[in-house]
């Protein structure tokens, strides 16, 4: 049942994530590159992490979704927003140093922590975004992603703070982001 669930979940990434980058090789919506790079970094922390606290099949979703996240970042050098901010300079470092821990600890679980804790805080300038400019963001993406980090928790095969919690993050705060497109797309 747990391969069911990881399988369906690489099938809702592959679905969010496809019209996404169509919709930014198109001009149609355009990523914010750093956040994008802090969440390819955070992604592949939290894909190490959860192999080596036990995840198995369950984090197959999440590899997946780091390849395309990698990805659009690239694509959002070139087709992504440019109204960089100093700050958000401060996500990257932050994302970056949230790989010391790991080394010095040989524990993944404080490094899964500290950088999904900078996941939440990244995901601002993309939420900001959205709620001013809600064209410049594909809803499917975000609401595919709620929907895959459900099946993600149903899909692990050890249940603890560095498999879970980036999951229970995602869940919140693309639920938020789905909200705002949503939401601001109706009151336009």
């Amino acid at each position: 049942m747990k391969e069911l669930f990881a399988s369906v979940a690489v099938i809702l990434a592959i679905i969010g994530n496809i019209p996404y980058l169509r919709d930014v090789i198109r001009k149609k919506i355009q990523p914010h590159p750093y956040t994008w790079l802090v969440w390819s970094l955070v992604s592949g922390i939290t894909f190490f992490g959860q192999l080596a606290k036990g995840a198995g099949i369950g984090s197959l979703p999440v590899a997946v979704s780091e390849i395309f996240t990698i990805i659009i970042f690239f694509f959002s050098l070139q087709y992504g927003f440019k109204n960089i901010i100093p700050r958000d300079k401060y996500f990257l470092l932050a994302a970056l140093f949230g790989l010391i821990p790991w080394f010095l600890t040989k524990d993944p679980t404080f490094s899964v922590v500290i950088v999904v804790t900078i996941d939440l805080i990244a995901f601002v300038p993309t939420i900001q975004k959205g709620w001013r400019i809600p064209k410049s963001e594909n809803s499917i993406l975000f609401s595919m992603n709620v929907l895959r980090h459900i099946l993600i928790l149903f899909s692990l095969e050890a249940y603890n703070v560095a498999t879970m919690l980036h999951s229970v993050a995602m869940i919140t705060t693309n639920g938020i982001m789905t909200m705002v497109l949503w939401f601001k797309r109706k009151a336009l």
